[in-house]
């Protein structure tokens, strides 16, 4: 006997296949699609346009379940941080940020993280594992649909728990279900994929997605990087920077690449590390995100002075580069950029897990 199917997981052409299967109708697949992810509504008894045979037939051999939320904390901006539990052993979070036109959720496509970059919390606690499609797009519909009176998610980006690129195949299946005009209808620009620069897994996705480009850059040099982003140690600058290029050769010709750069106190916040940034991201089409580091417990890296991130933004304004600074959302509930662990963290003993640090040798 086949085990059952969550559908919520699938994309529509995945979910048209599935009715085939059980010799229905295409288009069946296409109410039940819309009924998930336009409105909202996961039980088949209350699919009104189905017929009794059909959603009997659903529910014996399928199911839509979401992960269950243990708990919100909301912070005074409005920031609202979820935990949502996964399973008996793996848990994650996301984030909502909500501003004046638009409402914005940050995603997790892994439980913890294996890159252990040095100013993230979620790395600094270890990895469980990659989320599922079905897990990666509930934190959209919980978002959506858990609060009847909340406001729709306007903008999506992959910036949570984990890194997007060891997690492909799911990303992108899930990206495929956002951008769905029977679903929610998000347009390519709207949805954001970052990316700590797992170099052939973003030349894949050249080809297959359309999303906006995020690279979390956070040093100008290999020696740096190394120490901040120890992937680098494999894919090193020069080859993420190509990587990048070879992105938008394959999208739009007006989009850009949104440079990630966290700045830390004395580590890479001078106006020296400003003048070689301009200088190795001189010819990639890119605006430039800066980020105040967010602290969390046991990291010794501090926050950037203002002054410092002042001189750092007005340098690279002045090389015509199209520089921001981040707004810092949600710190107060450890909601902030490099804040999310997911209860990766054991509550009795507080102590890092080590268990499955990165292996550069299988990325």
């Amino acid at each position: 006997m086949k085990p059952k199917q969550n559908l919520i997981g699938l994309s529509l052409v995945e979910l048209e296949k599935f009715f085939i299967s059980m010799d229905e109708k295409k288009f069946r697949a296409h109410q039940v699609f819309n009924w998930i992810h336009s409105k909202g509504v996961i039980d088949f008894s209350k699919m009104t346009n189905l017929s009794k045979n059909l959603v009997h037939k659903l529910e014996e051999n399928s199911y839509i379940k979401t992960p269950k939320v243990v708990n919100t904390i909301k912070s005074n901006d409005g920031t609202v941080k979820y935990l949502l539990k996964l399973d008996e052993e793996a848990f994650i979070e996301m984030v909502t940020i909500p501003e004046k036109k638009r409402i914005t959720l940050c995603v997790s496509s892994q439980a913890g993280c294996a890159l252990q970059c040095s100013f993230c919390a979620t790395g600094y606690h270890g990895f469980k594992r990659n989320l599922d499609s079905s897990e990666i797009i509930s934190q959209l519909w919980i978002a959506n649909f858990s609060n009847p009176k909340g406001r729709l998610i306007s903008n999506v980006v992959f910036m949570g728990m984990g890194e997007p690129l060891l997690n492909t195949n799911n990303v992108l299946n899930s990206i495929s279900v956002m951008q769905d005009q029977k679903g929610y209808a998000l347009s390519r620009k709207r949805i954001t994929l970052s990316t700590s620069g797992v170099v052939p897994a973003l030349k894949t996705i050249a080809k297959k997605t359309n999303v906006a480009l995020a690279i979390s850059l956070h040093a100008p040099s290999d020696d740096l990087r190394d120490e901040l982003v120890p992937i680098n140690q494999k894919y090193p600058i020069e080859s993420l920077i190509n990587a990048a290029k070879y992105y938008l050769s394959k999208q739009n010709k007006k989009d850009t690449v949104t440079i990630e750069y966290i700045l830390i106190k004395n580590k890479n916040d001078s106006l020296i590390h400003a003048k070689k940034l301009a200088k190795i991201l001189s010819e990639l089409k890119c605006k430039i995100n800066l980020i105040p580091f967010n602290s969390f417990t046991g990291s010794n890296l501090e926050q950037s002075s203002q002054k410092s991130i002042d001189d750092f933004k007005n340098f690279l304004i002045s090389k015509s580069f199209i520089t921001t600074v981040r707004r810092t959302r949600g710190d107060e509930v450890d909601g902030a950029c490099g804040q999310l662990v997911g209860a990766l963290l054991n509550p009795k003993k507080g102590k890092r897990r080590h268990k499955n640090s990165i292996n550069l040798q299988t990325i």
